[in-house]
């Protein structure tokens, strides 16, 4: 921000000035900066496909660490009832009142918001998410609640590809340090 300041008291003081050649160089110079400086490159993760065929992973949710597996086919994140505990989640307040279909059958789930969800480089907050109750499934689901909120993902031979999108003026690089 001290930067831009002083680049728009530049601009102003040869604008005030009136020098026409000046002043495109000076449009030009701040149109520059502010191109070079304004996107960070976007993120990316890849992911190697396991031997079953699964896209297997660790994220960060809300800064501890869990096994997932990337599953498109679920409309939201499903936690599992011993990650959520293990996380730190109110497990004793929530309420399983979401009818959910898993590999073992039908079941209840409870909804939540998770407030922080990292998988390498992509963080996203406030992600809507599912627990189910204790003993339903033995993996945590990275369904679409987070993949909606990326800019591209899509399989390439063995690898799943992962794309943030830019980070705006640094943002990214400075919550990645705060963390």
């Amino acid at each position: 921000m001290l930067v831009l300041a002083m680049l728009a008291a530049t601009a102003g003081a040869v604008v005030a000035y009136g020098d026409p050649d000046k002043i495109a160089r000076a449009g030009d110079s701040v149109s520059k900066m502010l191109r070079q400086r304004s996107l960070e490159p976007a993120p990316a993760v890849q992911i190697a496909r396991g031997k079953a065929g699964e896209f297997a992973l660790h994220a960060k949710i809300n800064g501890v660490k869990a096994p997932m597996v990337i599953d498109t086919g679920a409309t939201s994140v499903v936690l599992t009832w011993e990650t959520a505990k293990a996380i730190g989640l109110p497990i004793e307040m929530l309420e399983y009142n979401v009818d959910v279909e898993t590999v073992g059958g039908h079941t209840k789930a409870a909804r939540l918001t998770l407030d922080r969800l990292a998988v390498g480089g992509l963080v996203e907050k406030s992600i809507p998410a599912l627990v189910v109750p204790r003993g339903q499934m033995k993996t945590n689901l990275l369904g679409m609640s987070f993949l909606d909120r990326l800019e591209s993902w899509g399989v390439q031979a063995d690898k799943l590809m992962l794309h943030g999108y830019p980070d705006v003026a640094g943002r990214h690089k400075r919550r990645a340090a705060a963390n």
